[in-house]
């Protein structure tokens, strides 16, 4: 694994950062400005290693694509939803669930065979809750496993739409099955227990589609015109979230985050945050592309331990990893319930996080969906040298034990640091910020 070394700060942070565009809408754009009709302008794109990963393979599947500027600006040439043609080679999502479960849905209405492939962790991850509702609308998909894992193989079928109750909260399979529906024979409706992000939506809408909401329940029909618009991707939330997390372990910081996505299925990490004393308050609110960016202005306070459950999961289930460092320096026992989702991202983030606290001398009791974590109530990370880092393919994991090294007790030499390009490829460029801006 690659590793960088992290510094401990002894002064408060006093600075404006500027956070890498949002993940979820980068992904997005490419794939249903694709699939719209006409010229698409996509500015402020993520250019991570999942999000070319996206790009790529929509060039794959016979879609023009130009990029400027190191992807600052990018114009996708889209011609209809069976527009798109079949690829010669394997398509390769390399680390990104979005990529393989969005695609899964766009290719089985399609009239040629599709084979999704991905690294080593990406093989890993579960596919059957992607690949049974799009199995139930007829598509022909079949996996590793029987049914359950990548690589995915999806043969030409004609779809049906379906009723269907998410057995799990998930964004990634949701949109899955949306981009099927456009395809499928009638109206599909997805019964969601507790809502997940709506950034699918959000898009389908702005591009022209029509989207129907009872009560929990997202209806779309099919054979809809899509027609091409100009994107602003804003600010990833999930990758501010880091930053909060120093401004709030770090006592007497003020840092303000430019132009972050406030999406209200993203914002559980603030919510999270005010309850355990940290002032957020939320400046230059607009509504861009369909989705609502503020820039955000965090104050630390003295941070108090809280219980996180139920709705509560889904809509911080991303940031629960730096979540976990930040109720380490809480006073009291924090609490993570339902969340065993978290087993089945890149890492086992519940398994990777706890030997990460234990690590870093934190008290920490594993739960089956979930952590108690005993907050150091402020006192530095203490790290024990006959603990060793944990393994892992995450890039949210490496840039949760970075933040962590600006509260310890000595430097930090972050491991699987490799990984950290897949969502923030300047992530330690802004480290460094922070200890410029430590006054």
């Amino acid at each position: 694994m690659k590793q960088f070394t992290v510094n401990p700060l002894s002064n408060p942070i006093k600075t404006t950062i500027s956070v890498p565009s949002d993940k979820s809408i980068s992904h997005r754009s490419i794939i249903i400005a694709s699939i719209a009709n006409g010229k698409t302008e996509i500015k402020n794109f993520l250019p991570s290693q999942d999000c070319l990963n996206t790009l790529k393979i929509m060039q794959q599947l016979g879609v023009e694509i130009n990029y400027f500027n190191n992807y600052e600006t990018i114009t996708v040439y889209g011609k209809g939803l069976h527009s798109l043609s079949e690829s010669k080679n394997i398509l390769n999502c390399g680390n990104s669930g979005t990529t393989i479960r969005l695609l899964s849905g766009l290719l089985s209405g399609q009239n040629f065979l599709s084979i999704l492939t991905g690294d080593d962790s990406l093989l890993n991850r579960p596919m059957g809750r992607v690949i049974e509702p799009l199995t139930l609308m007829g598509a022909k998909i079949a996996g590793r496993e029987h049914n359950t894992k990548a690589p995915i193989v999806i043969s030409p079928s004609v779809l049906h739409a379906i009723t269907y109750e998410m057995p799990v909260s998930s964004a990634q399979v949701k949109s899955g099955i949306m981009l099927a529906a456009l395809q499928a024979k009638g109206e599909t409706k997805i019964i969601e227990k507790e809502k997940s992000r709506d950034h699918t939506e959000r898009m389908l809408s702005a591009f022209g589609a029509t989207i129907k909401y009872e009560k929990n329940e997202i209806i779309i029909g099919s054979e809809q015109k899509l027609t091409a618009q100009s994107i602003f991707v804003p600010g990833d939330i999930s990758s501010a979230a880091f930053f909060m997390a120093a401004c709030s372990i770090i006592p007497q910081s003020e840092i303000v985050l430019q132009k972050v996505l406030v999406n209200p299925t993203r914002t559980g990490i603030i919510n999270a945050l005010k309850k355990m004393g940290v002032k957020i308050e939320f400046t230059n609110k607009k509504e861009i592309s369909g989705e609502p960016i503020a820039d955000i202005f965090v104050t630390s306070e003295n941070l108090t331990a809280i219980e996180i459950k139920g709705n509560s999961v889904p809509l911080l289930i991303d940031e629960i990893p730096i979540l976990c460092i930040i109720m380490a320096q809480a006073k009291g026992r924090s609490i993570i319930k339902d969340a065993k989702e978290l087993r089945f991202k890149e890492s086992d983030r519940i398994k990777t996080m706890a030997q990460v606290l234990k690590k870093l001398g934190v008290e920490i009791n594993e739960l089956e969906d979930g952590l108690e974590i005993e907050g150091l109530a402020g006192k530095p990370f203490t790290i024990d040298p006959s603990i060793e880092w944990p393994k892992h393919s995450d890039h949210r994991i490496a840039m949760s034990v970075a933040i962590a090294g600006l509260k310890a007790n000595e430097p930090v030499l972050v491991p699987g640091t490799e990984w950290i390009s897949t969502s923030f490829p300047n992530f330690d460029k802004l480290i460094n910020q922070l200890h410029m801006a430590a006054v």
